[in-house]
């Protein structure tokens, strides 16, 4: 390979590292095993992975023996990525961060091979197409050690937005200690106003670079996801990508949606394993979730008692400000719990996490007549500063990580 093509390469991973920060950094970074052979970070669209593979080079300090390609770059039209990582392991490199996996045909065979070919290096690879992250991850297993990058959470849209930097909780100690904990956050910010803020536009680091144009973005990242993402997965004709964006926005309008595959189908003109099929993809993308019923067996697996959009963010995004509030705090709820804990649908409340706890999610006028007898039991609510015994902030469930 002529060496003047590695110069271009190491030129513009030079370049990158050097405008990268270390002053915002995600909370996933500290939970990474960065000394294994082989790491793996998915990812939505937006929500900082080049940053993050591009922060840990750097804060490595290895120079010269580390260097960042992204997978999309034109080079890799005319090379591949094995003869590109020999060149430079030659050369002395020996830490290859790899960005935008998936904008390369065979991605993972290669990099399963480099990595039984090669036991001196080490291949940290992100990706944001996660329909065809999920179908190549196999081809590692046993090899990559795989991680979910959420967006942000509330807690680290503060120390992103310059507020103060706050710790984040585990869930057991948050239920126990919620009270002391709001009183010490709201002695020093005031943060339901920051709550409201974030989310319109705080889950993804959008608001930084200019938060007007935050909604128009994350558009173009549910267009990129419908139109390049699914429908490549998929093989799918245009009018089928019409079709999954109708079923996107039945769920946007009225999240959240409770899916009735039967009118589903008449109205989308697709059977019922399609729409199933669909849903689980628009899923995978990180761009809805599904609640499925406590103990639901294989019925749950067909059909989700409550669908909501992925994160708040998406709602004021492709609805505008037509919201219902009751929603926002429901899919906030969701979205900051389901990232470490897990949730189905109980017969009583809103949600069960971790088969144990019992929440029910409302404004501050709400009771707990609804889940008073259950043991376990939490009432979240919207727009208090601290609670209770049993009563919770809804901002402060934006604290677990």
């Amino acid at each position: 390979m002529d060496t003047q093509f590695l110069w271009q390469l190491r030129r513009q991973s030079d370049l990158l590292t050097s405008r990268t920060g270390l002053k915002r950094v995600r909370f996933l970074t500290q939970h990474i095993a960065w000394n294994w052979r082989c790491v793996g970070i998915k990812g939505s669209r937006g929500v900082g992975k080049t940053t993050m593979l591009l922060q840990q080079m750097k804060a490595s300090d290895i120079g010269d023996q580390s260097i960042y390609l992204s997978l999309d770059d034109l080079h890799f039209k005319h090379f591949t990525l094995r003869e590109t990582v020999e060149a430079f392991r030659r050369d002395g490199v020996t830490h290859f961060y790899l960005d935008e996996v998936h904008k390369y045909t065979g991605w993972s065979m290669e990099i399963k091979n480099l990595f039984d070919l090669y036991v001196d290096i080490h291949l940290v690879f992100t990706g944001s197409s996660l329909v065809e992250l999920h179908r190549q991850e196999a081809d590692l297993s046993r090899r990559a050690v795989m991680y979910d990058l959420p967006g942000l959470s509330f807690r680290e849209y503060l120390a992103f937005s310059d507020h103060l930097a706050f710790p984040s909780y585990d869930l057991d100690f948050l239920l126990a200690h919620h009270r002391d904990i709001a009183l010490e956050i709201s002695s020093q910010i005031k943060p339901i106003a920051h709550f409201k803020q974030y989310l319109i536009d705080g889950y993804y680091p959008f608001f930084l670079e200019d938060r007007p144009l935050t909604p128009v973005w994350l558009r173009q990242v549910v267009n990129l996801i419908l139109n390049l993402d699914i429908s490549n997965a998929e093989g799918m004709p245009t009018l089928q990508t019409q079709k999954i964006a109708r079923l996107l926005q039945f769920i946007s309008s009225s999240a959240p949606f409770k899916p009735n595959f039967a009118n589903l189908s008449r109205t989308l003109g697709l059977d019922r394993d399609t729409i199933a099929r669909y849903l689980n993809h628009l899923e995978k993308a990180q761009l809805i979730s599904m609640i499925y019923a406590q103990a639901s067996g294989l019925s749950g697996v067909q059909r989700p008692e409550k669908v909501y959009l992925d994160n708040s963010n998406l709602m004021y995004a492709l609805s505008g400000l037509r919201v219902e509030e009751g929603a926002v705090r429901e899919t906030f709820f969701q979205n900051q719990l389901r990232a470490q804990h897990s949730l189905t649908y109980p017969a009583q409340g809103d949600f069960l996490v971790n088969e144990r706890y019992v929440f029910e999610v409302g404004g501050k006028g709400k009771t707990k007549r609804q889940i008073a007898s259950l043991p376990d039991s939490f009432l979240v609510l919207d727009d208090i500063e601290s609670g209770s015994e049993g009563v919770i902030p809804l901002w402060l469930m934006g604290f677990l990580y």
